[in-house]
């Protein structure tokens, strides 16, 4: 029998452009505008959301929010999307590693799987930095009930 050893050829990727990672840049950005927009309440149309009108009921909002955020309660979503992002380039990295180290070149799959796992937790977390904190949701509905208003779920 013939003793065959596999070989593996690297092959040789082109430079991206800093176009692409211009447009990859911006598309962040974008979408952490969007993820960072956050959920307001919904209210039932009883006496008080009525007489008030939709300005009104609004700016008692936005007060109940400031009030939680002065008593210290706040959404951090800034945070978490980076939280989610480290904790994606760790496990990315630790799989690319174990994946590369069998192809044959531990350090870039490292590196790939850093790249991809830190995407991968960014998108997570952009979209799931909207929900509100539980503790501030109930500050801001507690505060807006004694206002008067029934509040039906957030958006």
């Amino acid at each position: 029998m013939e003793n065959t050893k596999f070989k593996f050829s690297r092959v040789k990727n082109p430079p991206i452009s800093n176009n692409c990672y211009r447009i990859f840049l911006l598309v962040n950005v974008v979408f952490l505008f969007v993820g960072c927009a956050s959920q307001r309440p919904v209210f039932y149309p009883n006496n008080q959301f009525n007489t008030a009108g939709k300005t009104v009921s609004k700016q008692d909002v936005d007060e109940c929010m400031k009030s939680a955020s002065a008593y210290g309660i706040k959404t951090q979503p800034v945070k978490k999307v980076a939280g989610r992002s480290a904790l994606g380039a760790a496990t990315g990295a630790a799989v690319g590693s174990a994946t590369g180290a069998v192809a044959g070149s531990a350090g870039r799959g490292a590196a790939a799987g850093a790249a991809g796992g830190s995407t991968g937790g960014f998108m997570w977390g952009l979209f799931n930095a909207k929900k509100v904190d539980p503790v501030q949701k109930n500050f801001v509905e507690e505060c807006l009930r004694l206002k008067g208003y029934k509040v039906i779920g957030w958006k």
